[in-house]
């Protein structure tokens, strides 16, 4: 089994990365504040003014260690990587799927049925956690509405019924995800999903979130040899890396809602570590993002027995898991795609 290898994430404006031997050196005023050994890092993540050396470059390019650049506020620039891994067979196969609107339906469904089942589960744990703080019906009629969009999902469907569900369910579960803040009410809300760029500090916590875990799934298809701009669900268009956002689905509910819940209703994060622009996009002061960042890695270092294959394996794994298992799909290893069903 593969082993779950760190992301150091770099968010101190002005840093330095460069090579030291066979290790990363973080500078910051000329002074080295960090030094990780190459051997023990799966990526670097950069936000906002930090910039790294060629040397070092170089290196993360020989090792398999990606490079992402991203905005302060966590928009997604660049990447850059060694030479592309994996076998051009699987790549032609999987870009022979894309083209059949039937295979795309058949590989779409299977996301979809994870991303309902495991939103239907936060559902169904904010009940069991929270049941004296929250309306306990308006959730329970959600997940009731959940799991017929699930018995809707698992008949054969052509792709555009299948995204008329999953935006369905999508409707139904953010219409009470505000009722799962059981803390910080005034300062933590949900009204409505908004994005580029999120209007409120919920919807810029979701956001960051997503930008993590999207990363972790690119990088994760990046590994077994998949193309992650060719999607399934989320069809091609220049820039967007539509396979990765296919495979999120199933751990938004899991890496990113749960997660920013249980941030906000243990008050390890304040509302006061968010400002809103003159235009009205909400962002994360530096000290929130550390505090987030640090609660991601921690989760994604967490054990869980994985479903399909019945191991345990940490949290941080289950990205690369479900990019080989659809790997092993395209080239006719299985019958069809097992998405991660979280119990």
């Amino acid at each position: 089994m593969r082993h779950l290898l760190n992301t150091l994430y770099v968010t101190t404006q002005g840093a330095y990365l460069s090579r030291d031997g066979e290790t990363v050196a973080v500078r910051v005023d000329h002074e080295v504040k960090l030094r990780v050994p190459i051997h023990t890092l799966g990526g670097i993540v950069c936000f906002g003014q930090v910039s790294c050396s060629p040397p070092l470059m170089g290196l993360c390019g020989e090792r398999n260690v990606a490079i992402s650049f991203l905005s302060e506020h966590g928009k997604f620039f660049a990447r850059v990587q060694g030479p592309v891994s994996g076998n051009v067979l699987l790549r032609r196969e999987q870009y022979r799927r894309a083209d059949s609107e039937e295979a795309s339906a058949r590989i779409a469904q299977s996301v979809v049925v994870a991303k309902v089942a495991n939103c239907r589960t936060v559902l169904l744990r904010g009940i069991r956690d929270h049941a004296e703080n929250i309306e306990v019906p308006a959730l329970e009629a959600a997940t009731v509405r959940l799991g017929r969009l699930l018995d809707d999902l698992r008949q054969p469907a052509c792709l555009d019924a299948v995204r008329g569900l999953e935006g369905d369910a999508a409707r139904t579960y953010f219409d009470v995800f505000d009722q799962l803040v059981t803390a910080q009410k005034e300062e933590f809300f949900f009204r409505e999903r908004s994005r580029r760029p999120p209007l409120d500090n919920l919807n810029a916590l979701l956001s960051f979130f997503y930008t993590l875990v999207v990363h972790d799934v690119r990088a994760a298809l990046e590994t077994v040899g998949l193309d992650p701009a060719v999607g399934y669900l989320h069809r091609d268009r220049p820039g967007r890396p539509s396979l990765a956002l296919d495979l999120m689905e199933e751990f938004r509910p899991i890496l990113a809602d749960r997660l920013a819940l249980s941030l906000i209703n243990r008050q390890q994060i304040r509302g006061t570590g968010f400002t809103k622009t003159e235009t009205g996009a909400v962002f994360m002061d530096d000290a929130t993002r550390k505090e987030v960042l640090v609660a991601y890695q921690k989760r994604k270092q967490e054990e869980i027995q994985h479903p399909f294959l019945g191991e345990k394996m940490e949290v941080g794994l289950l990205p690369f898991v479900q990019a080989m298992l659809l790997a092993r799909f395209l080239r006719g290893d299985l019958d069809g795609y097992p998405p991660f069903l979280w119990k």
